[in-house]
């Protein structure tokens, strides 16, 4: 039997022999390889006249330059900041960030959409190989007064679409890299997260900081207020000292209130980074309190960044840009695939009997083999419009994945110069704050002595507690800006614990010298605030 179908060419041959005739049998063999064989070999001819080759997609023309703008050159290996929030030697920060990896729902969302790309991916990957259906019927038919009849059929069909020109491949590659894009996607996740619970963190140690620079300067003013009273009491001074000493005071009150709401706001925030409700982290907060971090974490030590090149690399929304650029250049070859014939394979072997029991024995066999082949002839231009509507989408992918390489540049050149210069008004604030604490105390002694009026003592304390509280602020400040430089540098991606998976994707760097740059910014910061003698 023979067929033309208007969409292409299509060959077929069925042949349903006799139980029991060997011979029949084998004829019925033979015709269905020779029919097999013309089919194939007109296909291939098909195949070479038709298939065409998409030009693979031109190189990004940003090349990042060889060294950062701030720092030394040095030939030491970069620092691995895959956990670098260890660095910082604070237990409670190791704590949530380790529980905000495992709990945040930003990350059980992300998990999910890898097992949703990994499933797509093995979906595509599934088309490539053949198909193998069962099936099975019974019939029962009565024609008149001539009785009845039954007839009961079991099966196999089998299907194979010949990938000839790459479209199938492409859709599993287009789905491999979306799963890389999954993957790396996670990792953004995970570095953003991490940040993020220690940029919080962070700023309620500033917090907590500040709060107790208040209260030490609070003690010292109610010292200074009762001083103030005595000496009007004696009528060494009018009421007006004693009315400058409480104002001072209350203001100074007045901010602990707005620092412990600040505070507890932050911790109602991390709560809900780490996956509890914003009530459940206060107690392990308050704890904290009475071990606070060291004052000399590892952060502070030397550490050394690889050149933009490598260190960018290391970024997983670059690498999830990269993943989508692939899966664009693999889906604009499986448009290109579209326009060209298609190959298909199909076959179906079963047997036929009267009776139930008869199948395993003198049973008919009921078989065909199909070899087809199926080209567009007309689709109104729609094949090439798709093929350009992918070679678009790669175009975005590309532009997107130069957009954040330009982005990620820059969010590690702010960090490094914000980094230097946070390190210098540190050391000039804690200075001044040095000199503001004596001149309070100085000024309080010869208060009580009668050698100056409260005017002086009352600037001086407000210098003092102004400089202080600016050094906390910067002190913090100077350490959320690492966590940002951390983050702009990719630190704190952590793959999906499958080292294979990773490996099969990630590309590996060759052996060379590396060129890096080091950062010191050591600081050593010393805020104290003494009541007067």
């Amino acid at each position: 039997m023979r067929e033309l179908p208007v969409s292409g060419l299509r060959l077929s041959v069925r042949a349903l022999p006799a139980a029991g005739s060997a011979g029949r049998l084998l004829a019925w063999r033979h015709s269905c390889a020779r029919v097999t064989l013309v089919a194939l070999l007109l296909m291939l001819l098909l195949a070479a006249g038709c298939a065409t080759l998409t030009a693979p997609p031109p190189a990004s023309s940003l090349v990042p330059p060889p060294l950062w703008s701030a720092g030394a050159a040095t030939g030491r290996a970069p620092t691995s900041l895959q956990s670098w929030w260890l660095r910082f030697d604070d237990p409670l920060l190791t704590s949530l960030v380790d529980e905000a990896l495992r709990n945040n729902t930003s990350v059980q969302s992300a998990l999910a959409a890898l097992r949703q790309a990994r499933a797509q991916r093995d979906v595509q990957a599934a088309g490539l190989g053949p198909s193998l259906r069962g099936s099975g019927s019974v019939q029962r038919s009565r024609n008149g007064d001539a009785g009845s009849s039954n007839n009961f059929r079991v099966g196999l069909d089998a299907a194979w679409e010949l990938d000839i020109f790459g479209g199938q491949r492409a859709a599993a590659d287009a789905a491999q890299a979306d799963v890389r894009a999954s993957l790396a996607s996670l990792g953004d996740v995970q570095v953003s997260l991490a940040a993020e619970v220690a940029l919080d963190l962070l700023q309620w140690r500033g917090l907590q900081a500040r709060l107790l620079i208040a209260r030490a300067n609070l003690d010292s003013q109610s010292q200074t207020q009762r001083i103030a009273g005595w000496r009007e009491q004696a009528g060494l001074v009018s009421a007006l000292d004693s009315a400058q000493a409480l104002g001072a005071t209350e203001q100074t009150r007045a901010q602990i209130p707005v620092l412990l709401s600040a505070a507890g706001q932050i911790e109602s925030s991390l709560a809900v980074l780490v996956g509890r409700w914003p009530m459940q982290l206060h107690e392990q907060m308050a704890l904290s309190i009475a071990a606070p971090a060291g004052t000399s974490p590892r952060a502070l030590d030397d550490w050394t960044i690889a050149p933009p090149a490598e260190a960018l690399r290391q970024r997983p929304d670059l690498r999830a840009a990269e993943a989508r650029v692939a899966a664009a250049w693999s889906r604009v070859t499986q448009a290109d695939a579209a326009r060209l014939p298609t190959f298909q394979l199909s076959g179906s072997l079963g047997l036929g009997a009267a009776t139930m029991g008869s199948l395993g024995r003198g049973a008919s066999v009921l078989g065909s083999l199909l070899g087809s082949v199926s080209a567009p002839l007309f689709d109104g231009g729609a094949a090439r419009a798709q093929v350009r509507a992918q070679q678009a989408a790669l175009d975005q992918a590309r532009f997107a994945y130069e957009a954040v390489l330009l982005t990620a540049a820059k969010e590690v050149e702010d960090s490094l110069l914000a980094l230097r210069s946070d390190a210098d008004r540190l050391l000039s604030l804690t200075q001044a704050a040095d000199a503001a604490r004596l001149a309070a105390q100085l000024a309080s002694q010869r208060y009580g002595s009668g050698l100056i009026d409260f005017q002086g003592v009352l600037e001086t304390q407000r210098s003092a507690l102004a400089t202080q509280d600016s050094v906390a602020s910067a002190s913090a400040e100077r350490d959320a800006q690492r966590v940002r430089l951390f983050k702009a540098l990719g630190g704190g991606w952590q793959v999906d614990g499958d080292p294979a998976a990773q490996a099969a994707w990630l590309p590996a760097t060759p052996a060379r010298s590396v060129t890096t740059t080091t950062v010191t910014t050591t600081v050593t910061t010393t805020v104290t605030s003494s009541p007067p003698p």
